[in-house]
């Protein structure tokens, strides 16, 4: 007959512990992460903790056969730990794809548009427009729009092209990200910590 004594050595929460840690070390040494998911309307797609986001790992999210929603306009402001921009859209929350990249090129035509960073994270709407129906701009201005926050410094129209829609953040330096969807009205919220 067995007795009910622990077995010797660490207790079994300190092994499940050290094979977590290992499993993590391991997981982190394989590089950068890539989100990919289809996901319902109205749901945080990359969060961090309460305060500053944490996240840095490239996010993409898919929305086939939904109709193209319109960027109606872009704006940003500075929170206690993080900055915020929100893309306000008529239809749908698209798909998108938000990720670092070394510079910000024009949709179309491939060419570098001149901004000045320490980092630079690219928001790809998909299928959007910039634009209605009779080609006349939705979102005015631009294509550079200053806004000298706490970490972001600037906001770049990098395309309305082809069923896609690219605005660019301009940043002092790469910081962790949160999105976020939201309805009535549609937008996409995209947080970086300072």
């Amino acid at each position: 007959m067995r007795t009910s004594s622990p077995p010797r050595g660490r207790p079994s929460h300190v092994r499940v512990g050290v094979s977590l840690a290992c499993l993590a070390a391991l997981l982190a040494a394989c590089g950068t992460a890539h989100q990919s998911a289809t996901l319902p309307r109205q749901t945080a797609t990359a969060t961090g903790s309460a305060g500053a986001p944490t996240s840095t790992a490239e996010v993409d999210v898919d929305r086939p056969g939904i109709d193209p929603a319109v960027v109606t306009g872009v704006r940003y402001a500075a929170h206690d730990t993080y900055d915020r921009l929100v893309v306000d859209l008529k239809g749908d929350v698209p798909g998108y794809n938000v990720k670092w990249v070394d510079e910000f090129v024009q949709d179309g035509s491939g060419r570098p548009i001149d901004v000045r960073g320490g980092a630079y994270l690219q928001l790809t709407l998909f299928p959007a427009n910039a634009h209605d129906g009779d080609g006349k701009a939705t979102w005015s201005g631009g294509p550079v729009y200053p806004a000298k926050l706490g970490n972001l410094t600037g906001v770049v129209r990098t395309g309305d092209f082809e069923g896609r829609v690219g605005i660019g953040l301009v940043l002092s330096r790469r910081a962790g990200f949160q999105l976020t969807e939201r309805g009535s009205p549609s937008r996409l919220i995209l947080d970086v910590a300072h």
